[in-house]
């Protein structure tokens, strides 16, 4: 016998519980930690510690469909690693990244793997100190020894490790592997960074060495902040969000910014730089997404703030007026980080009494395209807005089917929230019944 739905509330209970099961099913997903996965693997412990130590552990909180190739103790001792120990930490943590595969493989993946191999890009690749194609990582199986070998991508390398054993997996999401060696990625020298010297980045030669941020550069250079920004180079470290040259051909922004006063200028600058380090994956998994900039600490606590979350797969940065997303990676090695934004971010300090609209779309990434407009938005970016068209005497069957759209979404997202254990109680107290 079919089963049917005789009204509309029956309709949007049954979306209730498909979202409800689907959230359920990803949540262990979605705090997923895997240096507590390898706590129960005794010969993985020193692999294990320095994916902490090296913070990698973070960057991968919030990631998923990777596999993890992990190296036994016994192995690691006998690594570049032990021979060099006092490699610096940025160097050390790229070559951790280098073992952390982006996309799920699974034995019979690898098995399928042509003999001309595969090329897979690492957590490496994506910090953009790796040259080239040079921080992924070339796959090749041999059938005959049912051998898989893992290599940077030229054959000249003498770096070179064979997958040895499963060690667990969580299908379609995560895989751990361990290996028989460390991989080092090509022109990777190890004993060569004991004496590099300190970092001193000259950002503004970075930004123009990019060609996509010389507008940004020119700025920095004729407010003299950069100087202070390179200063704060030490302890703590800092991060800079960069418009890139597109996000300037917007006019309106370009004409606001060039009628202020030189201090205020200086400010919005400050506005786009948080004064700790914070690399790709940590900004993915950021715990307070309100965070404080360098003009916050000339401005006063609580102003000039952003507001950074995880939209899309993607960074957004908001800033109640407007909202950017990460690009690119332009630098990172702690401790700075420099990344490419779509967008200048307007504070709504200055620009709040008469905010300024966005005159192109974004394409340079897919979050920016779920912001708000500024009529729209109440100030605050984790506030929803209603739908167009909603009112309170709406009687159309098009206006309610909106209403009804509007509600699910909203509940999707509450939803997206709630510990699992909470989704077992709703699915055991508020049966499904079809009509």
């Amino acid at each position: 016998m079919a089963t049917f739905f005789p009204n509309r509330y029956s309709t949007l209970q049954a979306l209730l519980y498909f979202l409800l099961t689907i959230s359920f099913l990803t949540s262990s997903i979605s705090s997923l930690n895997i240096t507590q996965l390898l706590t129960s693997y005794p010969d993985l412990s020193d692999f294990n510690s320095l994916l902490t130590t090296t913070s990698v552990a973070d960057d991968l909180k919030q990631r998923s469909s990777l596999t993890l190739l992990a190296v036994p103790n016994s192995y690691l001792r006998n690594s570049d690693l032990t021979h060099h120990p006092s490699s610096p930490y940025s160097s050390i943590a790229d070559v951790i990244r280098y073992h952390v595969l982006l996309q799920y493989l699974s034995w019979s993946d690898l098995r399928q793997i042509p003999a001309s191999g595969k090329l897979i890009t690492t957590l490496y690749q994506t910090t953009g100190r790796a040259p080239s194609n040079f921080g992924s990582i070339n796959i090749t199986f041999s059938p005959s020894d049912d051998v898989v070998l893992v290599q940077p991508p030229v054959s000249y390398s003498s770096s070179n490790a064979t997958i040895l054993s499963l060690v667990k997996t969580l299908p379609y999401n995560v895989s751990i592997f361990t290996v028989n060696s460390l991989v080092i990625p090509y022109g990777f020298d190890l004993m060569a960074s004991e004496t590099r010297p300190p970092l001193g980045l000259n950002i503004t030669k970075a930004l123009i060495d990019d060609h996509n941020f010389n507008v940004a550069a020119s700025m920095l250079t004729a407010s003299g902040v950069v100087e202070e920004f390179e200063a704060d180079e030490g302890g703590a470290g800092i991060t800079l969000f960069v418009p890139t040259d597109d996000a300037f051909a917007d006019i309106s922004t370009t004409e606001k910014l060039q009628s202020l006063p030189a201090d205020k200028k200086e400010v919005v600058l400050k506005f786009h730089v948080l004064h700790s380090y914070y690399p790709l994956g940590s900004l993915q998994s950021i715990v307070n997404p309100v965070q404080p900039t360098l003009a916050t600490e000339d401005m006063g606590a609580g102003s000039f703030t952003l507001n950074i979350s995880r939209v899309n797969g993607s960074v957004a940065i908001d800033t109640g007026i407007v909202q950017a997303s990460v690009t690119q990676t332009v630098f990172d090695q702690k401790p700075v980080a420099i990344f490419g934004i779509s967008r200048v971010l307007l504070p709504r300090e200055i620009f709040g009494a008469n905010p300024i609209m966005n005159t192109k779309p974004l394409v340079e990434a897919p979050a920016p395209e779920i912001s708000l407009s500024p009529e729209n938005s109440p100030g605050q970016p984790s506030h929803l807005s209603s739908p167009p068209g909603f009112r309170g005497d709406m009687n159309s069957s098009v206006a309610v089917r909106g209403w009804e759209s509007f509600i699910v979404s909203g509940l999707y997202q509450e939803l997206l929230i709630l510990p699992s254990h909470l989704f077992v109680i709703l699915l055991s107290t508020a049966p499904f019944q079809p009509q």
